[in-house]
């Protein structure tokens, strides 16, 4: 099953430690399968309120994101993005191609009708 790192991440004054960590980054992410599949990319706000930046990064599945959270190298970069940047970081398994809603659904329902 897929996982992806989101980053919802604050607007930052441009900083030369935040252009080193997106120069590295790549290099992290790439032995665990990782890829970016949004970055540096507009985001279009419909509800709510959405202030900063989107970065989602895909992975093969949830032992490979937390390898590569967890890894010597990624550790290593952290904290030039962090000195610069607040924002929120999780870790999020992807549904199977198979994934049905209507599972999802009826447990809500079951939940609902049991109070």
């Amino acid at each position: 099953m897929p996982a992806y790192a989101i980053a919802h991440l604050q607007e930052a004054a441009p900083h030369p430690e935040i252009a080193e960590y997106i120069e590295r980054l790549p290099a992290t992410f790439e032995p665990y399968g990782g890829r970016f599949l949004v970055h540096g990319a507009q985001h279009e706000v419909k509800e709510g309120s959405w202030p900063g930046h989107v970065v989602m990064i895909g992975f093969p599945g949830i032992g490979e994101a937390r390898s590569w959270w967890d890894s010597p190298a990624y550790r290593e970069i952290a904290p030039l993005r962090s000195r610069h940047i607040e924002g929120d970081i999780i870790l999020v398994e992807g549904v199977p191609e198979d994934y049905d809603p209507k599972a999802t659904a009826r447990t809500v329902r079951d939940a609902a009708s049991a109070k």
